[in-house]
């Protein structure tokens, strides 16, 4: 309902995608629908300020108003554009909004080490960075939403197994607010889901990670072998904008999925790669991990890197495959 009302809000303010270069649609389309699963995400965390735990409520809190900074900057982002570093800014302060609570209880009861405060600024890093590489894989339909469908499914069955319900309840319904936006964007799109809904849906993936992280009975690295596939395009066509010299930080239309879309595959099918190695990769990988539950961690630091040199390796073979067929094809998309 609320993607339906973003639909009719957009087109009054004229908040219009058109095709272009740098863009991977062929027809004007509305932005913003992302909202909805916005509302949806604070809603929750206001709801459960009602009935969980009071020593819960720094955590709920700080992270309802990362969520809303986040959202906040998105939305004036879809309507008139804002400067990259204020955006930058933004995000940074959200992640150490997520940070906050922990942080404070930890200096509360022991003073911080070392190792604590290293540990920290590389999570603020990656919450930082979840934030952006979900806002770069938002560039064709359905791709965004159906791996945040998978992701909080998922990370919402791990929690469920290892006895967290209050967890495990709230990211379903996150599955199920992204689900609940996918019929308008896959595999035609009626709406895109605008800078206001990939960079919550980072955040809030990101949290899910720290929040699985931090739960005992599942792997540890279980949450980063899970995001596998947006952390690897991602990533990798950062190194490599960045060893050819690029201007990294520059909008482009250079990741893996965007090059097979160049290469001649319709959305649907690239989404269909992507969904396949989370089913037929990820899945049996976490699977058998945590069905093992080992003591040490050495079973999961090696599966994860099994997973992410697999996917390296497919990347480079997948990317120099498009190049070479976008080249040989008698209508060349330059980068």
């Amino acid at each position: 309902m609320l993607t339906w009302l973003g639909i009719g809000y957009a087109r009054r303010r004229r908040l219009i995608d058109h095709p272009g270069q740098r863009r991977s649609h062929s027809e004007p389309t509305p932005r913003g629908g992302g909202i909805g699963i916005v509302l949806v995400a604070l809603g929750l965390f206001a709801l459960e300020t009602a009935w969980l735990p009071r020593e819960a409520l720094p955590d709920l809190i700080s992270c309802m108003a990362a969520v809303a900074v986040v959202a906040s900057v998105g939305w004036i982002d879809d309507h008139r554009g804002l400067a990259r570093r204020w955006r930058i800014l933004a995000h940074a302060i959200a992640a150490l909004l997520v940070l906050a609570a922990p942080m404070w209880s930890g200096v509360s009861d022991t003073p911080i080490t070392v190792a604590e405060i290293i540990a920290l600024a590389l999570i603020w890093i990656s919450l930082v960075w979840s934030i952006n590489l979900h806002n770069f894989m938002d560039g064709i339909n359905g791709l965004l939403a159906w791996q945040s469908v998978f992701v909080f499914a998922v990370f919402g069955t791990l929690m469920h197994a290892a006895g967290a319900p209050a967890d495990s309840w709230h990211l379903f319904a996150l599955a199920a607010a992204a689900a609940g936006f996918l019929p308008f964007n896959f595999p035609r799109a009626r709406v895109f889901m605008g800078d206001v809904g990939s960079g919550a849906l980072g955040l809030l993936i990101g949290i899910a990670a720290l929040r699985q992280l931090a739960t005992p009975e599942i792997v540890p690295l279980s949450g980063l072998i899970l995001v596998s596939a947006f952390v690897i395009d991602a990533s990798c066509n950062l190194v490599s904008r960045m060893l050819r010299g690029k201007r990294w930080y520059s909008a482009h239309r250079e990741h893996l999925y965007q090059w097979m879309v160049r290469s001649g595959m319709s959305h649907a099918r690239v989404v269909a790669w992507y969904m396949g190695w989370n089913l037929l990769v990820v899945l049996p990988v976490l699977w058998c991990l945590n069905r093992a539950r080992p003591d040490s961690p050495t079973l999961g630091i090696g599966s994860a890197a099994a997973v992410y040199a697999a996917g390296i390796a497919l990347w480079i073979i997948g990317k120099r495959w498009c190049l070479h067929k976008v080249r040989t094809s008698p209508r060349h998309a330059p980068a």
